[in-house]
């Protein structure tokens, strides 16, 4: 962290988010002090930094939402992160996602279809020095350049799983994915168990913004 950012500012609530997070089924230790580390109010803007701490999702720019630290936790447990994982995340949006898997791995490559939260995105994660691989894209072509990967995540609901995910999937590799056609969305944990044969199961109902592609 840099001086630029109070890292004692809300750490109260922080720790009163984690305690209602685990409460609620998350358990995995790596999730939970990312979670209490990053200052989550620095992905809003100054009139709405009081929300930050709360369970819940919070709109921004492009149309798009923060997603709900339930959420945000969910997703990161399912993905049993390592720190030589190289993780490729599906929908930057404000960066507070890719904030915490960059706790928990060196190696995070993420795409967002909308610029100007790829542009904002890495102005605020640069100043809480993390240094994840960023790019303006189409998430539902992956990233061919840097695949195959050990975790993908999505953070958009989509109505299908995209091919081109699952082959940049190593194997032994796991991708989590809400899946869905309408606002209730079941998040989908997928694991490669070989060049052909996948391992899919279900984590509950869960909402998010539509998967855009181009």
């Amino acid at each position: 962290m840099t001086k630029f950012i109070d890292t004692y500012k809300h750490k109260g609530l922080r720790r009163g988010l984690v305690t209602l997070l685990q409460s609620k089924g998350i358990s995995d230790l790596g999730t939970l002090q990312a979670i209490e580390k990053i200052p989550r109010h620095v992905f809003f803007t100054a009139d709405f930094e009081h929300y930050a701490y709360e369970d819940k999702a919070f709109p921004i720019d492009s149309n798009q939402t923060i997603s709900q630290p339930f959420t945000v936790a969910t997703q990161t447990q399912l993905l049993e992160i390592k720190q030589t994982d190289k993780v490729l995340e599906i929908g930057t949006g404000s960066g507070y996602q890719c904030a915490v898997l960059c706790e928990l791995s060196r190696h995070i490559y993420s795409i967002e279809i909308h610029q100007q939260l790829n542009i904002k995105a890495q102005k605020i994660l640069s100043v809480l020095e993390y240094k994840p691989f960023l790019i303006h894209g189409n998430g539902y072509l992956g990233w061919p350049s840097e695949a195959p990967f050990d975790k993908i995540i999505v953070t958009a609901g989509a109505t299908e799983v995209p091919q081109a995910l699952l082959s940049q999937l190593k194997i032994g590799g796991i991708l989590v994915i809400p899946v869905g056609k309408d606002d209730d969305l079941e998040m989908n944990k997928i694991v490669r168990i070989d060049e052909t044969r996948f391992e899919r199961s279900k984590h509950g109902i869960f909402r998010f913004v539509p998967f855009v592609k181009e």
